[in-house]
Formats: structure tokens, C-alpha cells, sequence
């Protein structure tokens, strides 16, 4: 796609409701800065390829670092580059509110995906500005750092390392695609292994942490409405997983003399299916990642090594459902007489939104003509991370047929800018306990 023919604003502006552009929130500079974000790392698809560490997200960093500073913003940079622009309260001794996401995405991704979030806080001053309002407590914008892991395979290390979950040894060994360490890729960027593991930022100078994303999935589509609650991140657990048979020759081997791994992993597999309802409605497992051994067409499989990825937003509930699958695959595994080993390789934690927040929430939507629908997120986002330190809270906009990380990922104008007053309302709220 030709630059000259790239024009996001004027798409989004095409169904804009104008009426929505009020009390000091406007859409079409809301569309105008995501057509120039857009821009940086705009692929022939008309896609956007901006990753971690690259210098298309500082590109886009130092874009959004403009408008903070015509914002009259505070900003400072810490050691993994996030940046933080803030507005002084009327009580800056008080813990601030933080708001915003990320910049980076995916490989060919879409627009929206991240630089709505940050957008979307910063549209919350610039709403302020133009009222004359202060918050009673500090409140900031913030851009986190690398939240897709595209480059290293290793998401949310700005909100990781602001939080101190950065392991170090760990991160030392990260290697991109291009087989370029993570010492040398932070040194590129302008940015130092040590100040890198050195940031010291006070998470009790932070009272709450709020962040705007669009769903990536199809929910809010299908109950018709334009914002939503996230009531839970979930957290991954991943099983790493063995059937091992005995390989065989295809045609000499009986039927009943065969030690197939294949054969009872693909069982396994077919069963995985059934389990998430039996522990909650918001757990979900998938099998996506299969490696079979020796792989060949006239070869009865030997080994089959593969991945389960577990997620709910409750803790017990997605322990409960690892618990399952583990018991269901070394059923099948005696059944056909083969061994099973498993390991456990990812662990974090999930973060239910306390009831607090979602009550609140649901009124503010209420007071906007929306109807509060509750939804589970199963992706991760830096929310996830903050929320393992601080109370956190999260708005979905309505994803278009739950396209994401696709250039094809779109939300309404009308959606963005509608959950913005929501956003304006809630964030007043929290400045003013």
C-alpha cells in the first residue's frame, strides 16, 4: 500500500457520530493521532509493524511524548524506555491514577491494538485542559514498553520490569531473530542492561491502574454493544507434554500389537475439549503446538510431544482444570500402553478485577446509555502484570468479527470515543478518593 493512499482518520471518520465529540473529548483528533501513529511501520498490507525495542515503537514513543508535552504533561523515561507523562494533582502527595498501554505490536498487526489505550488516557487530559479541571490526585499517561514480546517471544517487559517480575538471568538469555542478545538490542535503542534492571519506581506512589483495549474477540459484537468490563485476566499455565510409544513399521506392525503415540495423544487431544466447563465458564484449554516423532508416512509414531495452554481468570478454578488434564492424559496414555511425561513450563497468576471496580464501572456505563457486560479476558496485557501489585481495571471496545493482530483489526470511531467518557468518568472517580 502506497503511503499516499493510507488514510485511517478518514476511514474512521466516515459513520462519525459528531455529537460524541464533547466536554473537551474529541474524536477527530482521536483519529488523527492514530492516523499518524498508524504511519510509523505502516506494511504493504496496510498493516502495523512496530516491535519491542525497535526503532518504530520509539518513533511512535517520541510521537506520543509531543503531544504529551503540548498537554503540558510532565514526562520521564525509565530504564526499560516507558514513558510517563503526568498531570499534578491538587494533592500531589497522594498516590496517582496511571492510565494507558503500549505501541508496539505484532508483525503485520493492526492499528488499534495498544495505541488506543495510551490514546485514550491522553484524550482524558486533553478533555481536562480544555474544562480547566485538576484532579484532586496526580494522574498519569503511561507508554509500556515491548508488551507484545514479538521480538524475543517474551511479552509485557515494560510493565514486568517496572514491577520488578524481570528475571534477570532469564532476560540475559534472550535472543532475537536475528540472533542479536537483549544487552545489545537495549543498547541499540539507547537504553542500558543496567538501568534497565535498576528501576526503582514506587508502586505505593501508584493507587490504581486502568487500561483501555480493544476486545479481540466477539462478544461485545454479539450483545450489541460498544463497551465492556473486563471481569478477570487470565493467567497461563502451560503443560509441557510426552506420549511415548513405540515406533513401528506401517505395514508389518498388527493393530493390536502397537504401542501408538499418536493415536493416544490425538485421543487426548479430542478430550481436552470437554473439561474447561466442568471447573467455570470463563476457562478455556487449547492444544496448539504438535511435534511427532519420527514423523514419517509409513511410521507408526513413537513420540508425541505437545503443549496445553490453561487459562481462567480464577486461580483455583484453572489449577483445577491442570489438574484434569493431567489425570485425563494419563488415562489415555495407560489405556493404550504408552508413557506420559509432563512438566510444567508457564505459571502466572491471574487477576480477577475486584467487585468493587466492576460495580463502579457498571454504573458509569449505565450513565452512558451502555448496558455493563461482564467479559473475561483471556489474553494477556501489562494489566495483568500491575494487577499482580495493584488494584487494576480494564475497558474492552468492541472488536469488529473479533479480528486482532490482523491488519484488518478495526473499532468504530463511535465505540473508541464512547468508552473514552466512560474512561473521563471512572478516572474522575478514582482522582477523587
Amino acid at each position: 500500500m502506497r503511503q499516499l493512499e493510507w488514510n485511517l482518520s478518514a476511514n474512521l471518520l466516515k459513520e462519525y457520530d459528531e455529537k460524541l465529540s464533547r466536554d473537551g473529548i474529541d474524536g477527530e483528533r482521536l483519529a488523527a493521532r492514530l492516523h499518524e501513529i498508524s504511519k510509523i511501520g505502516l506494511t504493504s498490507d496496510g498493516g502495523s509493524h512496530r516491535t519491542g525495542f525497535s526503532n518504530e515503537e520509539k518513533r511512535a514513543k517520541d510521537l506520543v511524548k509531543g503531544w504529551m508535552k503540548k498537554a503540558r504533561l510532565e514526562i520521564y523515561e525509565d530504564g526499560a524506555g516507558n514513558v510517563f507523562g503526568r498531570l499534578e494533582g491538587k494533592n500531589p502527595k497522594l498516590p496517582s491514577v496511571l492510565s494507558g498501554s503500549h505501541v508496539d505490536s505484532v508483525p503485520n498487526g493492526g492499528h488499534f491494538d495498544g495505541p488506543l489505550g495510551v490514546l485514550s488516557a491522553l484524550e482524558i487530559v486533553e478533555a481536562w485542559n480544555k474544562e480547566g479541571f485538576q484532579p484532586e490526585r496526580s494522574y498519569e499517561v503511561v507508554i509500556f514498553t515491548d508488551e507484545e514480546g514479538s521480538r524475543f517471544n517474551s511479552g509485557l517487559t515494560g510493565s514486568r520490569a517496572m514491577t520488578g517480575e524481570i528475571e534477570k538471568d532469564v532476560q540475559y538469555t534472550l535472543m532475537d531473530q536475528k540472533n542479536k542478545p537483549f544487552e545489545k538490542v537495549l543498547d541499540e535503542a539507547g537504553l542500558s542492561a543496567s538501568a534497565f534492571f535498576e528501576i526503582n519506581r514506587d508502586l505505593n506512589e501508584i493507587s490504581h491502574f486502568v487500561e483501555v483495549h480493544i476486545e479481540q474477540g466477539k462478544l461485545l459484537e454479539q450483545y450489541g454493544q460498544p463497551t465492556g468490563i473486563v471481569s478477570g485476566i487470565a493467567g497461563p499455565l502451560w503443560l509441557d507434554m510426552s506420549f511415548e510409544g513405540e515406533a513401528g513399521h506401517a505395514g508389518n506392525t498388527p493393530m493390536n500389537d502397537r504401542r501408538d503415540a499418536l493415536v493416544a495423544a490425538g485421543e487426548f487431544i479430542s478430550k481436552i475439549h470437554a473439561l474447561p466447563k466442568r471447573v467455570s465458564d470463563t476457562a478455556v484449554a487449547t492444544v496448539g503446538k504438535l511435534n511427532v516423532s519420527p514423523n514419517g508416512p509409513n511410521v507408526i509414531p513413537g513420540e508425541v510431544k505437545l503443549i496445553v495452554d490453561i487459562r481462567d481468570i480464577s486461580e483455583d478454578t484453572r489449577d483445577e482444570l491442570a489438574d484434569l488434564i493431567i489425570k485425563e492424559a494419563g488415562n489415555t496414555a495407560e489405556n493404550y500402553g504408552v508413557s506420559l511425561n509432563y512438566k510444567q513450563t508457564i505459571r502466572v497468576t491471574p487477576v480477577p478485577i475486584q467487585d468493587e471496580y466492576i460495580d463502579r464501572l457498571e454504573k458509569h456505563l449505565q450513565n452512558h446509555s451502555i448496558e455493563p457486560k461482564l467479559i473475561p479476558s483471556g489474553a494477556g496485557h501489562d494489566a495483568l502484570i500491575v494487577g499482580h501489585h495493584l488494584p487494576v481495571s480494564m475497558l474492552f471496545v468492541r472488536s469488529q468479527k473479533g479480528i486482532s493482530h490482523n491488519p484488518e483489526e478495526w473499532s468504530t470511531l463511535n465505540d473508541c470515543v464512547r468508552t473514552i467518557h466512560v474512561l473521563r468518568e471512572y478516572i474522575e472517580s478514582l482522582t477523587k478518593e
